[in-house]
């Protein structure tokens, strides 16, 4: 079996051990000195033997700067399986108020949240979900500055973890080079990364987008069959993360 993703430069890889471990010495709240002092895998660990958790949020918007979480959803793997009968979702009361587009999307009411709790209710529960394990996501850029701006608020720190981003490793293909102006003339256009069209691509289901326990699990679903077709199981966690 030919292993594409291993034929790419990568930049060098972040020590999420070591960070961890500095993290846990710093941090000035008890809540997250107690999830950086869970540790983190090192990062040479083969991807076969790395606790993995696919992660999705459902949020108002975009900009993690006025709009907000409004729904959690885990779903635990290993390189071999999906273990969905372990998933875990909660609804969070969001900062900001629900737009009318917002609820057309995730399909989340204010009645559905009228008895929701904040995030910070909920955080010691979440973070002893995700500690230690490396988290999934697709497009690693929500999660981040979504939990990172929630805290900031909350806690005034942020939120660091160790991610695979299933988007990215498909843009390793699909990115890795721009169009030519031959195929620009031609107005050609370079494949999607979006979770659907990622999925479509290794023959995958489609499923109902934008519930949170879902899409974590169409994240897990994808990156196994990327596992199978393009990374082999033996494969460090460090080339995968970031």
């Amino acid at each position: 079996m030919l292993y594409l993703g291993s034929q790419l430069p990568k930049a060098a890889p972040v020590d999420w051990q070591q960070r961890f471990a500095k993290l846990a010495q710093q941090s000035k709240q008890p809540l997250l000195q107690q999830y950086y002092a869970a540790g983190m895998v090192d990062g040479r660990t083969a991807i076969a033997n790395t606790p993995l958790l696919a992660l999705d949020l459902e949020t108002t918007g975009l900009d993690p700067r006025c709009h907000g979480i409004v729904s959690i959803g885990l779903v635990p793997l290993t390189s071999q399986r999906v273990q969905s009968s372990q998933a875990q979702q909660w609804l969070v009361k969001p900062r900001f108020a629900l737009t009318s587009s917002s609820v057309k999307i995730h399909r989340i009411t204010d009645s559905a949240l009228a008895n929701a709790p904040d995030l910070l209710d909920i955080l010691p529960e979440f973070l002893a979900a995700i500690a230690g394990k490396v988290l999934l996501v697709h497009c690693a850029d929500i999660e981040r500055q979504f939990l990172a701006a929630a805290l900031n608020v909350r806690l005034r720190e942020t939120l660091q973890f160790p991610v695979i981003d299933t988007m990215a490793l498909e843009g390793r293909l699909y990115r890795a080079k721009p169009l030519t102006l031959w195929q620009k003339l031609r107005k050609q256009q370079q494949p999607s990364i979006r979770l659907a069209a990622s999925r479509s691509r290794y023959g995958l289901p489609p499923y109902l987008p934008h519930h949170a326990v879902t899409d974590a699990l169409a994240c897990a679903e994808l990156f196994l069959a990327q596992l199978t077709h393009r990374f082999p199981i033996t494969t460090a966690v460090n080339e995968l993360w970031d």
